[in-house]
């Protein structure tokens, strides 16, 4: 497998999105109605704005939930070979660790995981 069959796989893959988005233009009627442009919430209707601010501690508390979450992707492939790889694998998971211990501890101290 060459860079000719991953060119091959990159035109497959916009050829079959823009395949299925001009299918879904063809054959699904649209229709212009004023409610599908509204936000809708647990069927309860709208009141005000739909702009509304949230608070970034959310945001932050997702982003650390994610940078968390993305270190057990890593985690489970390292303890399936770490006896092929040895000493140097934990090492690595340990440096890893540490800098994600780090960040753990700038987020702590920066107030960032005290829910609101």
């Amino acid at each position: 497998m060459g860079s000719a069959s991953l060119i091959v796989l990159f035109f497959a893959g916009v050829a079959f999105a823009a395949g299925g988005i001009a299918v879904a233009r063809f054959f699904v009627k649209g229709t212009k109605n004023l409610q599908k442009g509204q936000a809708y919430e647990c069927g309860i209707p709208t009141t005000g704005t739909p702009w509304n601010q949230f608070n970034i501690g959310y945001y932050l508390y997702a982003l650390i939930f994610l940078i968390f979450d993305v270190e057990l992707v890593f985690m489970y492939p390292w303890a399936v070979a770490v006896k092929k790889v040895g000493m140097a694998a934990l090492g690595e998971i340990v440096i890893f660790l540490f800098i994600l211990f780090m960040g753990f501890l700038y987020a702590h101290k920066k107030g960032a995981l005290k829910w609101m």
